[in-house]
């Protein structure tokens, strides 16, 4: 019996969406939506601003310099 594997014959791409459901791209700038704690590191405030942002292999997480981000706090702008 023939198995039916079209994600292996088809590309599939990766859609990354802020928290109002913005489809992000690699080099986007975004701001934090909310006060967030980060151990080891200053802690991120609202408004925030991180520029030049890429994407991962999660649809949920973004990295921007040496941190990687959830996508449910930050929005593009």
């Amino acid at each position: 019996m023939a198995k039916n594997n079209w994600l292996d014959e088809e590309e599939v791409a990766l859609v990354v969406k802020d928290c109002n459901w913005n489809i992000l791209q690699n080099w986007d700038t975004v701001i934090a939506t909310k006060d967030i704690k980060v151990k080891w590191a200053p802690d991120i405030k609202r408004w925030d601003k991180f520029p030049k942002i890429k994407l991962t292999d999660d649809a949920e997480l973004i990295e921007s310099g040496k941190m990687v981000l959830r996508t449910e706090f930050f929005k593009k702008i």
